[in-house]
């Protein structure tokens, strides 16, 4: 691994996130990682520092508000002409029968899971290329998590399945367009894993019932290595002692 990997990570402070950028820094990369809260934030940049990573910039950002993935993405591209990994990993989720959603909590919904992903992912494609170019055996690599929902329909989570299900389309045209200039993506569509975010169902489904955090940071360390001749669209991670369809 060398210093001139990089890969910005949204939704880094915790769960998933702070899975993955512990992984990143590990190996070495440089890294730019975003979430709301900035005191947790920078706290998670200095255990980052000391794990190996040669340079770790936080950026505190709601991903609802346009202006803030904007200057996220300058603050990347002030410190690297390129971008080895983008990881797509912030979201909100929401919970309720489809009859009784919410038009406010649907347009959240929609703002953070996927508009965010279209504005991240269109400022980040000509550094994600110069990466691929600069490296071609390995390209550049865009991964998101998903959801198992965006892939089976499931009752009582109607908005947060679409919204999932929009994130795998986009990724998957996004292949169609761009796999030939050495940038993938893959979308990660695990059942419930055992972060802050499932604790809501933890009175159906106890948290050792749920997938663990490092199953889904082995999936994405996984990808990272992959040639740029692979292409992965989507990875559906189901929980043992389920039918496999459901969260």
């Amino acid at each position: 691994m060398t210093a001139s990997k990089s890969a910005l990570i949204t939704g880094a402070s915790r769960g998933i996130g702070l899975g993955i950028a512990n992984r990143l820094a590990q190996q070495g990369y440089s890294l730019t990682i975003t979430a709301r809260d900035a005191d947790r934030l920078n706290a998670v940049a200095t255990d980052l520092r000391a794990l190996g990573a040669p340079g770790v910039v936080a950026v505190a950002a709601d991903m609802a508000d346009e202006d803030g993935i904007a200057r996220l993405l300058a603050e990347h591209a002030d410190r690297h002409a390129t971008l080895s990994a983008l990881i797509l990993n912030a979201g909100v989720g929401t919970a309720g029968a489809l009859a009784d959603s919410s038009m406010k909590r649907f347009d959240k919904t929609v703002a953070v899971n996927v508009r965010a992903l279209l504005q991240l992912v269109q400022g980040a494609l000509p550094m994600l290329r110069a990466a691929a170019a600069a490296d071609p055996a390995h390209g550049a690599k865009v991964v998101a998590l998903s959801s198992i929902t965006g892939v089976y329909a499931e009752a009582g989570l109607a908005v947060y399945g679409a919204a999932k299900a929009a994130m795998i389309s986009l990724l998957a045209t996004l292949n169609a367009e761009e796999s030939g200039n050495g940038v993938t993506a893959t979308a990660i569509a695990p059942a419930y894993v055992d972060t802050d975010m499932s604790a809501w169902i933890h009175d159906r489904i106890p948290p050792e019932r749920m997938l663990a955090v490092n199953d889904v940071v082995e999936m994405v360390d996984s990808l990272l290595r992959l040639s740029a001749r692979a292409v992965v669209p989507t990875i559906v991670m189901s929980r043992a002692g389920t039918d496999g369809y459901r969260a």
